[in-house]
């Protein structure tokens, strides 16, 4: 897989991001971590961050999830909000 067939993420609802600009996520990539499938790239918002594109998947540490063959992710895009965390990966789906 190369960085140009990433997923993106699709829409962020966590207001309280850095990287989060009007929904959009401006990471140039997220990490998918922990057991509640939580977004690793989370910062609370101190000051505006990010690059001026959309955000990608750059890795899924869920290696059950229906989306994730070795550790990266296959979906199409993903969707980013509040869950068991502040802010998760909402797309997860437990194989």
């Amino acid at each position: 897989m190369s960085t140009m067939s990433l997923p993106i993420v699709s829409t962020c609802s966590v207001a309280g991001c850095s990287y989060n600009h009007d929904h959009d996520c401006h990471a140039a990539a997220i990490t998918i971590t922990g057991t509640t499938s939580s977004c690793g790239t989370y910062v609370e918002e101190a000051a505006k961050a990010g690059v001026d594109a959309t955000a990608q998947v750059g890795a899924c540490h869920r290696a059950e999830c229906v989306h994730n063959t070795s550790l990266e992710c296959g979906a199409e895009s993903v969707e980013i909000g509040p869950g068991a965390d502040v802010a998760d990966c909402l797309t997860y789906s437990a194989g």
